[in-house]
């Protein structure tokens, strides 16, 4: 028998004037950036969390710390590659990952192929098996307001 898991995960940035923004890997051009230890990507940290979370091995913050100075600055492409590694560990790979980026501004649909193709190059995986979706919050909520934005993940993981 196959032993397949799923796993999801959620993740948050505050948004602020003057700093970088990375999704999903790729650099976004805007005035604001994430208030964050790491680069703040916040769609890879989802996906982080629901491939740690499907293999049962807690969270992102559990094994890369915003305590650590080692994770200070680091870019979010490493700890994803370190956490398909983890999971390996448990002999699990990547089945698929499909998730969700709640961001009002800026407007990202033209970089999704380009996020979509570098996650799955980090993974390992074919990039049909990457799955990047945009949405706005109709300007409702912290994200609606440009104060900070959120992503969602849900990984399909297998031995």
């Amino acid at each position: 028998m196959m032993d397949i898991r799923v796993g999801y995960g959620y993740d948050v940035h505050q948004l602020r004037e003057g700093l970088e923004m990375w999704i999903g890997g790729v650099k976004v051009e805007h005035t604001k950036g994430w208030v964050a230890h790491s680069d703040g990507d916040v769609l890879i940290h989802a996906i982080c969390d629901a491939l740690l979370g499907a293999a049962g091995m807690r969270d992102i913050g559990y094994h890369f710390p915003d305590t650590s100075d080692d994770f200070k600055g680091i870019d979010s492409k490493i700890l994803l590659k370190r956490t398909v590694d983890l999971i390996a560990t448990k002999g699990y790979r990547v089945g698929n990952i499909d998730s969700t980026i709640a961001l009002q501004r800026p407007k990202i649909k033209p970089l999704i192929e380009n996020m979509q193709q570098t996650l799955a190059d980090v993974i390992g995986v074919d990039v049909d098996r990457i799955s990047v979706k945009a949405t706005t919050t109709e300007k409702l909520g912290f994200e609606g307001e440009e104060q900070g934005a959120s992503a969602y993940a849900v990984a399909l993981i297998c031995k």
